[in-house]
């Protein structure tokens, strides 16, 4: 999700698609087997609004899935659809998915509510009886260690084919609009892992240190994920910084006057006070130069921290980092600080699957709202935010070295989920989900993004249950309620993924 132009675009999910069918039909039923293949082709066409699609057309017979599973293999898809179109032996469908690992999901989609019980023939209920094949299709699945999904509904069709003897016209009917939304779900969470095993996240600087819960082995993180890390130093960013032009500053701060409002002194804390010219002026050089070094690493997300003796040039640097990084977060590079790869991987899938994904961890609860309100000091996801930004000059970063300029921010108001991406005790990354509101509650005036979440439990009851999972301290907050989209996208990963 961006509100500028991205700097890399999301990757689209590659997805495979067929339509199953018994070859015996063909000859004893005219018009069927073409029948079932417009009704591919609908899908191919609806599917193709959310990733890049590959219809193979027809499989019915155990030949042509061989055949199938190694054109998509050809295809490099990441999820495959199996259309139940009518009844189908497994022996036809499983050597699709033994020859190409994707993961699958049938859809047994109706294509009426209703058949036609007065006037219908044998061919005509061949065309709606998808669901025959379910239960055998599942059983070779399960048999052969094939983890599978199944969609149920209607197909969703806006017209009735000319060939039918029912009413076919669906799409406004709650079934079709239930097996669409599950559809769309899959195919953008199949995005997910696409795009991770192409990306490389910068990690600049170091982990803060004594964060133990963040504190992760690159490696693991590329055998799970995909992912690439791309260790830069601050020297690389120090040298990019030489070559930022004043042109390229003068941009920059009409970005950030276009983007963000500039507040006035805190009415509240001391050392939150209006930025100065200087303050700004620094944040947009340091601004320019850290978009320099993504484009140079070719990098699609980046964490960073760095602690510093005080007064080395260093710390200087840092202390305008936060401007910088909102904006290449706003861009499609997600920003984490303190050095939290896996939080900037959560903020990444967030990212990816368009809901936003901004840098949080708890700031402080409110028991007479029953909220817990959300944030840090660090990056915030401009495009989800409620209303324009503040940027505040900071006399001191908290727990920190230097000082600069921070926003002050909330997300939108209405639906959130936030998305933890943590470690468990075997190594193994877990994905903690939680769907709440955000709501109009006050928030400090401290330079800080906050957000006051009302979870579905009372505040208390909420966070024994999450601390109980052992989630790293920090998260990303999406925009929605996003759990099933989440879970797809854990799933897809194989990653174990836990909602509370």
């Amino acid at each position: 999700m961006t509100i500028l132009q991205p700097i890399k675009p999301i990757k689209k999910a590659r997805i495979g698609l067929y339509t199953i069918g018994l070859a015996a039909y063909w000859n004893q039923f005219p018009g069927l087997k073409e029948r079932l293949l417009e009704y591919g082709r609908f899908l191919e066409t609806k599917m193709s609004e959310y990733g890049e699609v590959y219809f193979y057309g027809l499989v019915d017979t155990e030949g042509e899935g061989r055949r199938a599973g190694e054109w998509f293999n050809e295809k490099n898809v990441d999820l495959i659809f199996c259309h139940s179109g009518t009844y189908c032996t497994s022996s036809a469908v499983l050597p699709v998915h033994q020859i190409c690992k994707a993961p699958v999901v049938v859809l047994n989609l109706q294509p009426a509510a209703r058949i036609n019980y007065e006037q219908t023939t044998t061919g005509e209920w061949l065309a709606h009886c998808g669901a025959c094949p379910g239960p055998e299709i599942s059983n070779a699945f399960a048999r052969a260690n094939i983890s599978f999904r199944v969609i149920n509904g209607l197909l969703g069709l806006d017209y009735t084919p000319a060939i039918s003897l029912t009413r076919e016209k669906t799409s406004d009917h709650m079934a079709a609009k239930r097996a669409w939304k599950s559809i769309e779900e899959w195919i953008r969470a199949a995005s997910v892992p696409r795009t991770l095993r192409h990306s490389r996240f910068g990690f600049l600087g170091n982990t803060y240190n004594g964060m133990l819960d963040m504190y992760s082995d690159f490696t693991m993180i590329q055998a799970q994920t995909g992912l690439h890390v791309e260790i830069v130093e601050m020297c690389d960013l120090e040298r990019m910084l030489r070559d930022v032009t004043e042109a390229e500053v003068k941009a920059k701060l009409a970005e950030v006057r276009e983007m963000f409002t500039i507040s006035e002194d805190s009415p509240a804390d001391p050392i939150a006070k209006r930025p100065t010219d200087e303050q700004m002026q620094w944040s947009c050089r340091v601004a320019a130069a850290q978009e320099k070094l993504v484009r140079e690493y070719d990098l699609d997300a980046l964490t960073y921290y760095y602690h510093g003796a005080p007064g080395n040039e260093y710390e200087k640097l840092q202390g305008g980092f936060i401007v910088g990084h909102s904006l290449l977060t706003a861009r499609g590079i997600p920003c984490a600080g303190e050095g939290d790869l896996k939080t900037a991987i959560a903020m990444k899938i967030c990212d990816t699957l368009g809901t936003g994904g901004s840098y949080s961890e708890i700031v402080v609860v409110d028991y007479e709202d029953e909220t817990i309100l959300l944030g840090h000091d660090g990056p915030f996801h401009i495009a989800i935010s409620e209303g324009k930004p503040l940027l505040r000059g900071m006399g001191l970063y908290h727990g920190k070295q230097g000082t600069g300029v921070s926003v002050e921010a909330k997300v939108k108001t209405g639906p959130i989920t936030t998305l933890n991406v943590t470690q468990t005790g075997d190594g193994k990354l877990k994905m903690i989900i939680s769907e709440g509101e955000s709501t109009n509650g006050p928030i400090m005036k401290i330079g800080n993004t906050q957000t006051p979440v009302k979870f579905r439990k009372h505040p208390d009851e909420y966070m024994e249950q999450w601390f109980y999972e052992a989630p790293t301290h920090h998260c990303a907050m999406a925009i929605g309620h996003q759990a099933k989209l989440f879970q797809k996208a854990g799933e897809l990963l194989g990653m174990v993924h836990v909602t509370l």
